[in-house]
């Protein structure tokens, strides 16, 4: 099999769900946002917008509300997903919300592009990220997601955390299920 440094990447980026508390840097938080707007876009119609969160208060504040919410569920797996985490972001400290064109039919397939290439872009930074889905949560607060001035005309989607590693939690490599694949030639 064909190796190289941008496969390695691909390969050893794993969810990361502890951070050390510093900031990342500007410039590593440039190179990262720079990833998600060259992901691939349909008809070239790049219909994202990315609201970067570094203020520890307002993270905090999104992830109670949203853990509130979750806790209120009819679907005890989310119920349990609340009780489990002390924090939707696991204490990240920059949170990207990334929202879409509400007209763009193809804007929740961009915007999830974009957001695979900043994930990406963090492993081959050493930047520890995760793919958080259950803002989806906190996004059914409308007064709450207003205070995010995400511009009219925008669906906020998904949340992304980015952090130094904690070197003290190692992450594992799960194995990949191979019997996904079927030729037709």
């Amino acid at each position: 099999m064909k190796d190289n440094e941008v496969l390695r990447i691909i390969k050893s980026r794993r969810s990361i769900r502890s951070y050390r508390t510093e900031q990342i840097s500007q410039d590593e938080l440039d190179t990262i946002l720079e990833a998600g707007i060259f992901a691939a876009t349909g008809v070239n119609m790049q219909p994202w917008y990315f609201t970067i969160i570094q203020k520890k208060e307002v993270i905090d504040d999104i992830s109670e509300k949203a853990r509130d919410v979750m806790k209120k569920s009819p679907d005890a797996r989310v119920v349990d997903m609340a009780n489990r985490s002390d924090h939707l972001f696991y204490h990240a400290p920059t949170v990207i919300i990334v929202s879409g064109k509400s007209d763009d039919y193809l804007a929740l397939t961009d915007c999830s592009a974009a957001i695979q290439n900043m994930l990406v872009a963090a492993e081959s930074l050493n930047i520890g990220s995760t793919w958080v889905g259950s803002i989806s949560y906190f996004l059914t607060l409308e007064a709450e997601v207003k205070k995010l001035n995400i511009p009219a005309g925008y669906k906020p989607f998904y949340a992304v955390c980015f952090g130094y590693k904690n070197p003290a939690v190692q992450v594992s490599v799960p194995p990949r299920n191979r019997n996904v694949f079927d030729y037709i030639r």
